[in-house]
């Protein structure tokens, strides 16, 4: 059970996590010669105008392609755990002049994101890392703004293997209060492209019942 500080306590997900590797899922070369950016950012529909997340942003491969679409009446948050990350990508924001982009270090089961900010959250290749992803995503839940989505790209193979059953990835948002809306295989993705938004309620933390990997992701 995870209980940080003495606040409440969530369930341990009943199956592996992968470790942080690498920051570089692919060389963006390779991710754009596949038009992945474009065809997320087009499935998720992003507008200018639009706030925006984009969690565990890393070397920043999203954020430099969500500022230009966002425009400058939108707004881009970069947030990711990895100081060293943290300072790289600020670098590339500043050398790129790009003006609506801002960064925030976050924590591995908080995302520190401020209530009712955002259109669309984006975690890319990266929640089979998340260690309590029942604390993360319900300490995610209330950043979202009336009609805001959280959008997931992964890979369906084991999450010890950097990658997440999308059967088992939608149980797990389920049980922390939110509802898929779309699913889509997209193998210019390398994975599947799902997306999700927050439920009429979030459930308080100890009536959370993890998912299990083993048992049709039911539990």
């Amino acid at each position: 059970m995870s209980d940080t500080e003495g606040g409440p306590v969530f369930p341990e997900p009943d199956r592996p996590v992968s470790e942080v590797v690498s920051y570089q899922f692919s060389t963006e070369d390779a991710r754009d010669s596949r038009g992945e950016a474009q065809k997320v950012m087009d499935l998720a529909e992003i507008e200018p105008g639009m706030t925006v997340a984009d969690i565990g942003a890393g070397n920043g491969y999203y954020t430099v392609r969500l500022a230009p679409r966002v425009g400058e009446s939108g707004r881009v948050l970069a947030q990711d755990i990895d100081p060293e990350a943290i300072q790289r990508l600020g670098r590339r924001v500043e050398r790129q002049r790009l003006d609506n982009v801002s960064i925030r270090l976050g924590e591995p089961s908080d995302p520190r994101l401020p209530d009712n900010s955002f259109d669309r959250i984006f975690m890319v290749h990266m929640y089979h890392e998340i260690q309590q992803p029942y604390e993360f995503l319900w300490n995610m839940w209330p950043a979202l703004r009336d009609g805001g989505q959280v959008i997931v790209v992964d890979v369906d193979r084991p999450t010890d293997q950097h990658g997440i059953d999308p059967l088992l990835l939608s149980c797990e948002f389920r049980r922390v209060g939110y509802e898929l809306v779309a699913f889509k295989d997209a193998p210019e993705l390398s994975g599947y492209y799902a997306q999700f938004k927050a439920a009429a309620n979030r459930p308080q933390p100890e009536e959370i019942t993890p998912c299990r990997a083993d048992s049709g992701n039911e539990g």
